[in-house]
């Protein structure tokens, strides 16, 4: 079939190498077919581009790919290196995917084969190899045969002479079994209350099963504290990795722990379990192993491979052995009990009300002011007789919270004056209601009145106190001052001379009262402080004082301080002290300031006052530049899945934080503020939640170790990056434990 219309040129492209059809090629293509098939669809397909109907483009465009895909396959099985390459590259993935019992079935014979060989050939590299395995399991074995040797023996001997022991040794010859089986059926009574699964590499719960009736804490916590207790004791004594505690016991609980290869199954025991008891929990894990084995060595928090586990671990729980004890006489106690029981309560009763009332006497006798001369008790009635203070507390009212009855109360009280100080200094103030300036109070069993009073109330005190001698406390009053309006002037007077005269920088030349009026004059030191302004608090009126001073620079070293701040301004990293009337400059401070000092120096001597800049040393901010650079160079590194770093990482811990005190206490010479940023870092394996949490726990475990070598903690801060900030990319295992890591930046303020 010959096409009549004019041919068209078709974009050209390489199909081999593009995964699409060029449809618009294609389109093209099937039109031109079309006119060629049938000549009345020119008409329709008039303004369609025309094209020449090379049916070999056609070809390419649909199968092209295909056929390219097969001549590249064919050339590869041609060329056996080729072959061997392309099947190693893919062969891990195969093998990975493929099912477990068909991998097995098809590598069993070559494996076993190859065992074989090697085993014949060199007999001790196997033994070299199980030697590990096989040792710790047949130490741990005889020590648990020895175990429960012992427990036999020793539950044996310490019944075997008693009334329990006569009865199992019978039940024994009755049942046919032997005396120390039967020993411990009866006295190893145990139930196991919870069974959990934990995951063996980060110390996750993988499952958790309780007991009916038992009860626990979030068991998640608990888990982890378990793994904290491991790592804790394994750190501390150099234990191997695959060692661990077997068993923890704290009161009637013991925790009885069974290490696999993925998981360990830690047991919670109440009671006094039998050794036996171990077999079978280690039978269980090896279950658990044998059927999730796969699934416990990738598990990552996610449980929903591990359906069916809990029923594993169910019949751990279950494990039991109660008390069978039988044949108690019950009747004859309770007959007992219906005796003794309202003899006893009756007695009870009449001993509980003899002491509340024992009690409220005792409670009266330590009252101040309350004498009881006479107490009973008759016919469940309560008498008590004495002397009372009408200041005294309420006896009444001290019945509260002590559950006797007031009704059956029957009491009869005396006036009396108690000479207690504290009742003798109440009658004193309301006999002699002293006057605002006057308080009294109780000095060691003496009543002391301080203060200024008129005259007629110190002659009212005098006679008072006349009267107190006769077996009362001592009234003092001499401290009670009676000054007239002119002498009370004339001492706050002379109070303020004196508070002048202490005063650095002021020297009284004169003083003197005239009139009513009072004139001082002397000199001062601009520094010291202002003799109008000590006016304040000493009762001199200041329109009554006339004062001349004259200007002098006094040589007190505090002055001469002030004014050396003044003249020299110091920087900051500068401190001036005053040490046996020397003046004493330390710390650093630029070469000029320095010569500044010392020439002020060499002029105060003249003086006679010591200026000592030995202990300036010239600042060198340099040193703060390349103190901080070291440290940000120094890296903390964490093992994987570990929040505390290694021994190995003490040094550097200890190198650390000696640089960050040195840099700080630099850093305040230079006027500065020196703080440092923990961040802690992650590799990226597991989830980003776990790896955040991680990062920031070695930042502040790093925080808390530098704080113990004695670094500031208001100037340590962390952050946790998680696995955004890494150090080298995790395509290495060296990229993965360089990311596990606390680093430190320094900043100034």
């Amino acid at each position: 079939m010959t096409s009549t219309v004019d041919p068209i040129s078709l974009p050209q492209r390489a199909a081999s190498n593009d995964p699409e059809i060029d449809r618009e090629a294609l389109a093209n293509l099937l039109v031109e077919i079309a006119r060629n098939v049938d000549p009345d669809y020119r008409a329709r397909l008039d303004g369609v581009p025309t094209a020449d109907p090379r049916m070999e483009t056609l070809r390419q465009l649909l199968v092209g790919r295909e056929i390219s895909e097969l001549s590249r396959v064919a050339h590869l099985l041609d060329e056996p290196e080729q072959l061997a390459s392309a099947v190693g590259g893919v062969l891990p993935s195969a093998a990975a995917r493929a099912p477990h019992v068909q991998l097995g079935e098809a590598l069993t014979p070559a494996v076993e084969r190859a065992v074989q060989r090697s085993i014949q050939k060199s007999p001790r590299t196997l033994t070299d190899i199980l030697y590990p395995v096989f040792l710790p399991a047949i130490r741990k074995s005889i020590g648990e045969k020895i175990d429960q040797t012992f427990q036999s023996l020793n539950e044996t001997l310490r019944h075997i002479f008693t009334w329990h022991g006569l009865k199992w040794r019978f039940e024994a010859w009755r049942t046919g079994a032997s005396f120390s089986e039967v020993v411990l059926k009866h006295s190893l009574v145990y139930r196991v209350e919870h069974v959990f699964l934990i995951n063996r590499n980060s110390g996750i719960l993988i499952a958790h099963v309780t007991a009916d009736n038992a009860t626990s804490e979030d068991p998640q916590l608990i888990s982890s504290m378990l793994s904290a207790i491991q790592d804790f004791v394994k750190d501390s004594f150099n234990e191997k990795e695959q060692s661990g505690l077997d068993t923890i016991r704290f009161g009637e609980l013991r925790l009885w722990s069974e290490v696999g290869p993925f998981a360990t199954l830690v047991a919670v025991i109440r009671g006094n379990p039998p050794e036996e008891l171990h077999e079978i929990v280690r039978d269980v894990l090896f279950r658990i192993h044998d059927e999730y084995s796969q699934a416990l060595e990738q598990f990552d928090g996610d449980s929903s491979q591990l359906a069916g586990i809990e029923t594993q671990l169910q019949s751990c729980v279950e494990l039991k052995q109660e008390d069978s004890n039988q044949g108690f006489p019950w009747l004859v106690v309770a007959a007992v009990l219906l005796v003794l029981i309202p003899a006893g309560g009756w007695f009870f009763l009449s001993w509980q009300s003899g002491q509340r009332w024992q009690a409220y006497v005792s409670r009266l006798s330590t009252q101040p002011g309350i004498i009881v001369a006479e107490q009973k008790v008759r016919d469940g009635q309560f008498y008590i007789a004495g002397l009372r203070d009408p200041l005294a507390a309420d006896p009444q009212s001290l019945l509260s919270g002590t559950q006797v009855d007031p009704a059956r109360v029957h009491s009869q009280w005396q006036f009396y004056q108690s000479l207690e100080p504290e009742f003798v200094l109440k009658r004193l103030t309301a006999s002699l209601t002293p006057p605002k300036s006057v308080r009294l109070s109780i000095v060691e069993d003496r009543i002391v009145a301080e203060g200024e009073a008129p005259d007629t109330w110190i002659d009212r005190a005098r006679v008072a106190a006349r009267q107190l001698e006769a077996g009362g406390p001592v009234f003092d009053f001499s401290k009670v001052r009676d000054v007239s309006p002119e002498a009370r002037a004339a001492e706050h007077w002379q109070t303020y001379v004196s508070r002048l005269e202490a005063q650095p920088g002021i020297i009284v030349a004169q003083q003197r009262a005239s009139g009513g009026h009072f004139y001082i004059s002397g000199l001062r030191d601009p520094q010291a402080a202002d003799p109008q302004a000590l006016l304040s608090g000493t009762g001199v009126d200041p329109a009554r004082v006339h004062s001349q001073w004259q200007f002098y620079q006094s040589l007190d070293p505090k002055f001469v301080v002030k004014r050396l701040m003044a003249s020299l301004t110091p920087p900051d990293s500068v401190r001036f002290s005053i040490i046996k009337d020397r003046i004493v400059v330390v710390g650093e401070a630029p070469a000029a300031w320095i010569d500044r000092a010392r020439v002020t120096a060499q002029q105060l001597a003249a003086d006679g006052l010591s200026l000592e800049t030995s202990e300036l040393r010239e600042l060198t901010p340099q040193k703060l530049t390349h103190l901080r650079e070291a440290i940000q160079a120094v890296d903390i590194f964490f093992d994987s899945g570990k929040a505390v770093p290694g021994p190995e990482q003490l040094p550097v811990l200890d190198k650390l934080a000696n640089q960050l005190k040195e840099l700080a206490k630099d850093a305040r010479k230079a006027g500065v503020t020196a703080q440092f940023m923990l961040t802690g870092h992650s590799d990226a394996v597991g989830r980003e939640t776990a790896n955040a949490s991680i990062s920031a726990a070695r930042a502040e475990t790093v925080r808390a170790l530098l704080k113990k070598r004695g670094v500031a903690p208001e100037s340590l801060l962390v952050r946790g990056a998680g696995t955004f900030e890494p150090a080298e990319t995790e395509n290495s295992r060296t990229g993965s434990s360089a990311n596990r890591r606390v680093s430190v930046t320094v900043n100034f303020h």
